[in-house]
């Protein structure tokens, strides 16, 4: 069995109370602190929109401190890989935050995300090699959303430069890759943004637009059935004899929906077993009940 990190992509929403994070919290509640009690991995995905402190990064440890494996996976900068403006100073800035993690033995590795608009072709091959080399220091997540790059080229060229082909799910609409598991280095990374066609069209045609918190993650509003899931374990158990470990990103967080999908498929991943988790959780999703393991753990928050 490879070792599994199953969390969500980022931790920080309003919408998780009272779902996951308590409604009546004191003053030294810390919301990554009691997350990193239940789950051994979060994705950071503000890092795609800002250049973080060191002082930041440095917080994220020390309140992970009592999560023997938790693991941070970072979202590479939008520079990089939307608007494809930067220079030295902004590979030092993502170096340096990497590093500081990475010396805590914490970092899992760094997902560089390209957009739909970013097919496979010569020239957007090379660019991949060139960001290969600019981060070869790290584990490196690449996701491409466009079903070209599923071709003989492309794999060879991930094998070669040693780089994780993620896997992703989402609506498929257009050209949209399809949710297969690649396997292309001794790692897996997949991520599920949801099924949510008429949120996902209707944020095509939004655009560059203006919008609100809410209009931006309509699209990720999407609970997936039991059904759904399981299926989505069938195609883990698939692969995850191909690779040392496995990275379980749920990115459909709003109103707590992934929270609720990462408790179920840690349930399946991991032989079936109890899963520990708050009971207001299963209050908002009461199909938990049936995996529930409510130990009483008492936890010291900073």
């Amino acid at each position: 069995m490879p070792k599994f990190f199953i969390g969500t992509a980022g931790w920080s929403y309003k919408d998780w109370v009272p779902a996951f994070y308590p409604k009546q919290q004191s003053g030294g509640f810390d919301w990554l602190q009691f997350y990193s009690h239940y789950f051994n991995c979060v994705e950071v995905n503000s890092t795609y929109y800002s250049y973080l402190s060191p002082r930041v990064v440095e917080s994220w440890i020390r309140k992970v401190i009592d999560s023997e494996d938790f693991t941070f996976t970072v979202k590479l900068h939008q520079d990089f890989t939307h608007k494809k403006n930067f220079d030295e100073k902004k590979i030092k800035a993502v170096n340096y935050n990497l590093d500081i993690l990475s010396k805590a033995e914490r970092l899992g590795g760094l997902l560089i995300q390209f957009p739909y608009s970013f097919p496979f072709s010569d020239v957007t091959a090379d660019y991949v090699r060139r960001l290969s080399e600019i981060f070869q220091s790290y584990n490196l997540f690449f996701e491409v959303r466009h079903a070209s790059w599923q071709n003989e080229q492309a794999m060879e060229l991930f094998k070669k430069l040693n780089l994780t082909f993620c896997t992703i799910d989402q609506p498929q609409i257009g050209k949209s890759i399809p949710f297969e598991p690649v396997i292309t280095n001794d790692k897996a990374y997949i991520r599920f943004h949801g099924r949510n066609v008429e949120a996902w069209m209707k944020s095509i045609h939004s655009y560059g637009k203006e919008q609100s918190y809410e209009e931006q993650s309509e699209r990720y509003k999407y609970l997936y059935s039991p059904g759904e899931l399981v299926e989505i374990q069938q195609k883990i158990k698939e692969v995850q004899g191909k690779v040392k470990e496995v990275y379980v990103i749920m990115n459909n967080h709003p109103q707590g929906d992934a929270v609720a999908n990462t408790f179920e498929l840690i349930h399946l991943l991991e032989e079936k077993i109890k899963v520990d988790m708050p009971a207001t959780i299963v209050k908002a999703f009461p199909r938990l009940q049936t995996i529930f393991e409510g130990n009483g753990k008492s936890m010291t928050l900073i």
